[in-house]
């Protein structure tokens, strides 16, 4: 089961955030203010903080920021009643994973929170797993279907980023920009070449599907 922390200076905030979760089949621990949750992250487990922004004596940015200085990489779903964009950019640059603004919608707060969880396993486990196809980052390996395929360093990375965010659309030039790096004299033409590399590597497995989106981008489908 996982662990979440709810950090709130609100009490009635704690009790519904809480609810909500533990309904979702979470365990739940609760902190009153940043610095409480740094504290008590020296003894206790966590698998992620849902953390409100206007506290006292340390405010969610700050506490975002320690964590972050500290080499702590524990997924952060920040919550907040400030809505303008330059709050989101100021969670972002403290090191939040997600931005959230009240009233939260509880639905769309636990995919969030499912989807952050997802993602911290793949960063920690370096697989992706899908039904029998395994995906080993250290190695650049695709295994399944009775075989194991090392593909070119590019290819490998371009599949694991877009399998990581299923269903999310990449531009070409986000993923430029990503896997190939500002300064490249690459065009974005390079990506639609690669794509088309991996789908013909992988057109007879049905575990996933690289679709282009037009005038977008492209994402992957999971199909197990």
């Amino acid at each position: 089961m996982f662990k979440i922390m709810v950090v709130d200076d609100d009490e009635n905030a704690r009790k519904y955030l809480s609810a909500v979760l533990e309904a979702e089949h979470f365990e739940v621990i609760t902190a009153v203010n940043g610095a409480d949750a740094v504290n008590m992250m020296d003894r206790e487990k966590v698998d992620l903080v849902l953390m409100d922004v206007m506290m006292p004596e340390m405010d969610g940015y700050e506490t975002v920021k320690a964590l972050r200085d500290t080499g702590n990489l524990l997924p952060v779903l920040m919550i907040s009643a400030r809505q303008l964009p330059a709050d989101m950019k100021q969670g972002f640059i403290a090191g939040a994973d997600d931005y959230m603004t009240k009233p939260v919608d509880a639905e769309e707060m636990v995919l969030r929170i499912r989807a952050l969880l997802r993602r911290a396993k793949i960063a920690a486990d370096r697989k992706i797993v899908l039904g029998d196809v395994v995906l080993d980052y250290d190695r650049f390996t695709v295994s399944g279907h009775g075989q194991v395929q090392e593909l070119p360093q590019k290819e490998f990375l371009l599949l694991y980023k877009l399998l990581s965010y299923p269903g999310q659309i990449f531009t070409r030039l986000q993923l430029m920009d990503e896997l190939w790096g500002m300064d490249t004299d690459s065009g974005p033409e390079t990506v639609t070449t690669h794509i088309g590399r991996l789908r013909k590597r992988f057109e007879d497995w049905d575990e996933f599907e690289l679709v282009s989106v037009r005038g977008l981008g492209y994402k992957a489908l999971k199909k197990v």
